[in-house]
Formats: structure tokens, C-alpha cells, sequence
């Protein structure tokens, strides 16, 4: 279910710093860090048509990578990135080094099947209060997405994280049983038939 991982060529910085940071981008790299699992940061560069392939094909930030640093290869999860917001190009990244064992926590998109099942097929409206829901996983294995069922629901019926099957060793990192999603009906009122049916 999750992606599969991908790896990414990077050479280790030297020079840190503003100036080298705007050199960089000229050449077509990126500037980036991994951090984490007890280590010093390592600060890197990585080709940007490469990494901007990645964030655009979608699961960035729930794809394991493996990134190649001179040779040693460093199993990362992507945690941050910024865009420059007036040219839409990757400013900086931040990786976060994962051992097979690490526990993550991560934003998981939330897909809604069996519409057509419940009563927005007979006009009520789908509430969306989280379209992700941040997890803990293990590294290794993160959800794409959580499917949320539908199937069956009626006005005023709301989904909590509860109702929804998580892959093994995957948790919700708040604790309680929080809504996800609520059928409510349209704001001009349902149909009578609908209603009487």
C-alpha cells in the first residue's frame, strides 16, 4: 500500500550559508539537511529537477527515500520543504534519517469511497473536517492514504477515526476518537421525496 522508495544522488556541503545557498540554486541543486536518529546533521545538495519530479508526482512526505551521499547510502523520510512562493521552485529540504525500525509521524491524505451509498446520493452534503489525519507509522511502512467507508451513512451520521481500519502498527497521534467527516444536509433543505424515502 505504501510507495515504494526511491533513491536520490546528493553530495555533502561544505559551505553553509546564504551565499552558497543562492550558488547552489544557479548550478540546479538544491539545498537540504538530514537529520536525526542521534546524529550530527548532514548538510547536502541534490539536484532539483529530480527532487521537484518527486514533491509533483504526490506521497512526498509519506515516501521513504534512500539518498546517496558520496557513496553512503542514508535511508531519509522528507519532513519539510518551503517553496520560494513567488517562482514555485524548492528552497531548501529537510530529510529525516529512518532506521527500518523508526516510528514516524506523518500527514496521511484521507480518501472517501461509497458516496454514492449513503445519503449524499440523495442530496445531503459531505462535511470534511480533516482531509489528513497525522499517524504514527513505522518508517517502513506508511499509508498512501486511509480510506474512510461511506457506505450506509445518513444525515446527521458523522465518521471518527474509530470507524476506520489503520494498517498494523499504525496509531492516530491524538488519542481520542476525533471526527473526520460529518453528512449534513444541503443548506437549502433535502427534497421531500428524499426525505420521505
Amino acid at each position: 500500500m505504501s510507495h515504494a522508495s526511491y533513491e536520490l544522488k546528493a553530495v555533502a556541503r561544505e559551505r553553509v550559508g546564504k551565499g552558497s545557498s543562492r550558488e547552489l540554486r544557479r548550478n540546479g541543486l538544491i539545498p537540504a539537511v538530514i537529520y536525526g536518529d542521534k546524529q550530527a546533521p548532514i548538510s547536502i545538495s541534490i539536484n532539483t529537477n529530480e527532487i521537484t519530479k518527486r514533491i509533483h508526482a504526490g506521497g512526498f512526505l509519506t515516501t521513504v527515500a534512500v539518498i546517496d551521499v558520496n557513496g553512503e547510502k542514508i535511508r531519509v523520510l522528507p519532513k519539510d520543504y518551503q517553496l520560494d512562493p513567488v517562482r514555485d521552485f524548492t528552497m531548501h529540504i529537510d530529510f529525516l534519517r529512518v532506521s527500518a525500525n523508526s516510528q514516524v509521524s506523518v500527514q496521511v491524505p484521507v480518501h472517501f469511497v461509497n458516496e454514492e451509498k449513503s445519503a449524499i446520493k440523495t442530496g445531503a452534503v459531505l462535511n470534511i473536517v480533516r482531509h489528513e489525519v497525522e499517524l504514527h507509522c513505522p518508517a517502513s511502512d506508511i499509508p498512501e492514504f486511509i480510506t474512510v467507508d461511506l457506505a450506509g451513512l445518513k444525515v446527521g451520521d458523522s465518521v471518527h477515526i474509530s470507524a476506520v481500519k489503520l494498517p498494523a502498527g499504525v496509531t492516530p497521534v491524538i488519542d481520542r476518537d476525533f471526527t473526520i467527516a460529518t453528512i449534513v444536509a444541503p443548506a437549502g433543505g433535502m427534497e421531500e421525496e428524499a426525505a420521505e424515502a
